[in-house]
C-alpha cells in the first residue's frame, strides 16, 4: 500500500517541479446518460474557472455505476492523474436493492483513494426515491448541474492543495 501512496506523492512533486499541468480523469456511468451528462458538462465548464482547461480532463464512460471503482483504480494507479472525478446515478430499478450497489460503489471509490493516494471525488448520487417522471428527471438534471460545479471546486481545491503541500 505504501508504494502506491509514494508513487502518488512523487507524481504531485513532479507536477510542481516540472510545472506540468495536472491531468484529471472524469469517469461517468452510461445509465441515465441524459441526466448524468449534466454533471460532466457542468464540471467541464466550471473547472476552467479554477485554472484548468478542458484539455486537462480525460473523459471515460463505463456501463453503470458499479463499474466506476475498477476504472477509477486503474486510472489512479497509472500515475497519470492528479484526481479522478466520478458521476453516476444509482436508482432502485425494482429488481435488486439499489442500496447494495450504492454502498459498493461509494466504498469502492473510498478504497481507491485510500489505497492509491489519488483523490477520487464522487458525483455518484443514490436517491432514496427516483421515478422516471418528468418532474424527477428535471429535478435530477438540475441537481447534477449543481453537483458538476461543486465537483469542479472540490477537485481544484484538492489538487492544488496537494501540489502546495508537495512544495513544503
Amino acid at each position: 500500500m505504501s508504494s502506491t501512496v509514494n508513487a502518488s506523492s512523487q507524481f504531485s512533486r513532479n507536477v510542481v517541479e516540472r510545472d506540468a499541468r495536472p491531468r484529471l480523469a472524469f469517469v461517468q456511468a452510461g445509465w441515465h446518460a441524459d441526466i448524468v451528462d449534466r454533471c460532466r458538462v457542468a464540471f467541464l465548464d466550471a473547472i476552467q474557472s479554477h485554472g484548468f482547461s478542458r484539455a486537462d480532463v480525460d473523459l471515460h464512460e463505463v456501463a453503470g455505476a458499479f463499474e466506476i471503482p475498477l476504472l477509477a483504480k486503474q486510472l489512479a494507479t497509472s500515475g497519470d492523474y492528479a484526481a479522478i472525478v466520478t458521476a453516476g446515478l444509482v436508482v432502485d430499478g425494482g429488481i435488486y436493492r439499489h442500496e447494495f450497489v450504492a454502498q459498493a460503489v461509494i466504498n469502492g471509490l473510498m478504497q481507491v483513494q485510500l489505497e492509491t493516494g489519488v483523490p477520487v471525488l464522487s458525483g455518484v448520487l443514490t436517491p432514496h426515491r427516483y421515478h422516471e417522471t418528468d418532474e424527477h428527471n428535471r429535478f435530477f438534471r438540475e441537481h447534477f448541474e449543481i453537483k458538476g460545479g461543486e465537483l469542479a471546486r472540490a477537485c481544484a481545491s484538492t489538487v492544488l492543495g496537494i501540489a502546495a503541500r508537495a512544495l513544503v
